[in-house]
């Protein structure tokens, strides 16, 4: 049972990688011009903070799966194995990182996700145009970016859930909270 969790884990970590990045690649990489009025304008993620945030906290996101991958590569070295204490330390504090990833991911997704709806639609309390009636291909990238962040989000739930498990089950009485195999 543990070798399937860990592989299950392993597995959730890897696409939540490959969405995490594929969010920030394709917030950050693009662009285009338009132009207006004799004037050229090009449009990039910089021109909305909350898209370089977003850039910001989904490669980082990654970056730290990338480091609990290393932790398991490590961790099936006889040398670098955690055990006792320090095993109920790193479980916590992978516990807390996971959660703390889910949030920042989820929160990030919807704050961008806001504003592409204010670039969507206008504001006419605001007196905000529609911008995505001019630059529709870059709308349209950044709407498939946030559907790939809130994939990741979900991904990033389920790695959280299986860390509260780990987490759980240290402390469970007659370890009542293990699964049967059969």
């Amino acid at each position: 049972m543990e070798f399937r969790m860990a592989r299950g884990e392993i597995l959730l970590r890897v696409l939540a990688i490959l969405f995490l990045l594929l969010t920030a690649c394709l917030v950050a990489f693009d662009t285009e011009t338009k132009l207006l009025l004799f004037v050229e304008k090009k449009v990039t993620y910089k021109d909305l903070d909350v898209l370089k945030i977003l850039v910001y906290i989904t490669s980082t996101v990654a970056g730290y799966n990338m480091l609990q991958l290393c932790k398991y590569s490590f961790s099936a070295c006889p040398t670098w194995s955690f055990k006792g204490s320090d095993y109920n330390y790193m479980a916590w504090i992978s516990l807390l990182v996971d959660q703390i990833g889910v949030y920042l991911t989820l929160g990030s997704n919807s704050a961008a996700f806001e504003a592409a709806m204010f670039a969507y639609n206008g504001s006419e309390a605001f007196q905000w145009m529609k911008v995505c009636d001019k630059y529709s291909r870059f709308c349209n990238l950044i709407g498939v970016a946030l559907l790939c962040g809130y994939v990741a989000s979900i991904l990033m739930a389920l790695i959280s859930t299986i860390s509260a498990y780990k987490v759980f089950r240290i402390y469970s009485p007659n370890c009542f909270m293990r699964f049967k195999t059969k």
